[in-house]
C-alpha cells in the first residue's frame, strides 16, 4: 500500500456562453483597434454571458453537469464542491451552494474560494488535500467567472482583456496506485500592492452607496504595467521552482498550462522554463482572460491530446497578489 493517497483528475469539462465579443465590436465601444489589442494581449475575441437573469452559478453548473455526464455519475455521488470565483452571484450564500442545488448534489457541502486568477489552482490543491485525507472520494473543483459583470466597457485598458466562462475537474483517489494525480504545489500571496488589481467597491471597506457607484468603484481596476511585470516574474519564477523541486527538465514536461492573462506573459514564462510553444496550452485568442476559469478551460479543451501519466505544470498569477504552480500527472484517457 502507498504511504499517501493521491488525488487524480478523472474528468474535465468546460462551458462558455454563445455570444462572441470581437475586437471589431470593441472598436465601436472604446478608442481601440483589433491590431492594438492582438499585438499587446494576443486576444481576438471573448465570450460574454448576455442573459440578464444568468450569473456565475449558471456557467459553473453547466460545466459541472458536463463533468457528471462525462464521468457517468449522478450529483448525489459528489462529496464536496469547491468553486473559485471573484464574481459570485451574491456575497452570500456561496455560489457553490447554488451549483449544488442545480446539479442535485444532495450529499455534498461546498464553498467558494476567492483568489482571483489563482483561484482554480488554490481550489485544486485544497480539493487534493481532501482526497489525500481519505475522508472524501469525489471532490468537484470548479473555476467560473462572469467578468462582464464587473468590467467597465468605457475603460479600454481593462474591457479588452476579460471574458466569461467556466471549467472544472473531478478529483478522486488513485485507487489503482498508478502514480498519477496531483504531486506537488507551491502557492503564494502578497498583499502589499493589492490595490493595483482589485474591485474597490462593494465590500465592507467601501459598501455600496451613491458615492461608490458614481466613482465606478464596483468595476475592476488594474495598473496594467506594474501587474504585467509582476505577473511575468511570478509565474515564471514559481514554474521554474516547481520543476527544480521535482527534478524535472524541460524534456520531462509534456504540457504547460498557464493562466491565460496575456500571450506575452505566457511566452516569457515558457521561455524561462525552456519549453517550446508546442507544449503550451494557449487559447487566449478565443476567450480572453476568464480569470478562475482559464486553466480548467484549457485542460478541458486539450483532454483529447492528454495521456495518463503525462507530466503537466499549471501556473497562475492574480489579484491579491496571488500566484502559484501545480505539478501533476494526468489521470485519464478521453474517448
Amino acid at each position: 500500500m502507498p504511504d499517501k493517497i493521491r488525488a487524480v483528475i478523472t474528468a474535465s469539462e468546460h462551458y462558455v456562453p454563445d455570444y462572441v465579443l470581437t475586437n471589431k465590436e470593441l472598436e465601436t465601444l472604446v478608442d481601440t483597434n483589433d491590431e492594438w489589442i492582438q499585438s499587446r494581449t494576443g486576444i481576438k475575441e471573448r465570450r460574454i454571458l448576455k442573459d440578464d437573469d444568468k450569473a456565475t452559478s449558471f456557467l459553473a453548473a453547466e460545466a459541472a453537469k458536463k463533468i457528471l455526464e462525462s464521468r457517468g455519475i449522478e450529483g448525489h455521488e459528489i462529496d464536496c464542491i469547491i468553486l473559485a470565483t471573484v464574481t459570485p452571484d451574491y456575497l452570500f450564500p456561496a455560489t457553490a451552494c447554488l451549483v449544488q442545488r442545480e446539479i442535485g448534489a444532495t450529499n455534498a457541502f461546498g464553498y467558494d474560494i476567492s483568489a482571483a486568477c489563482s483561484g482554480f489552482l488554490f481550489a485544486l490543491s485544497t480539493g487534493a488535500m481532501m482526497i489525500e485525507s481519505g475522508r472524501y472520494k469525489k471532490v468537484l473543483v470548479l473555476g467560473a467567472d462572469k467578468m462582464s459583470s464587473i468590467v467597465d466597457y468605457t475603460d479600454r485598458a481593462t474591457c479588452i482583456i476579460f471574458g466569461d466562462g467556466a471549467g472544472g475537474v473531478l478529483l478522486e483517489p488513485d485507487t489503482e496506485n498508478t502514480g498519477n494525480g496531483i504531486i506537488d504545489y507551491i502557492q503564494h500571496c502578497d498583499g502589499k500592492e493589492s490595490e493595483l488589481l482589485c474591485q474597490p467597491g462593494g465590500g465592507s471597506k467601501n459598501p455600496t452607496s451613491e458615492k461608490t457607484i458614481e466613482a465606478g468603484m464596483h468595476y475592476l481596476k488594474q495598473e496594467g504595467r506594474v501587474v504585467f511585470k509582476k505577473a511575468t516574474e511570478s509565474m515564471a519564477g514559481v514554474s521554474v521552482e516547481i520543476m527544480q523541486r521535482n527534478n524535472l527538465t524541460n524534456d520531462d514536461v509534456d504540457w504547460f498550462v498557464p493562466h491565460q492573462a496575456n500571450e506575452r506573459i505566457i511566452t516569457a514564462t515558457a521561455g524561462r522554463m525552456g519549453l517550446t510553444m508546442d507544449k503550451v496550452m494557449l487559447n487566449i485568442a478565443k476567450y480572453g482572460n476568464t480569470t478562475a476559469a482559464t486553466i480548467p478551460i484549457c485542460l478541458s479543451e486539450w483532454k483529447n491530446k492528454l495521456k495518463p501519466g503525462d507530466d503537466i505544470i499549471l501556473a497562475s498569477f492574480g489579484g491579491g497578489f496571488t500566484w502559484g504552480s501545480i505539478y501533476l500527472k494526468w489521470g485519464f484517457s478521453h474517448e
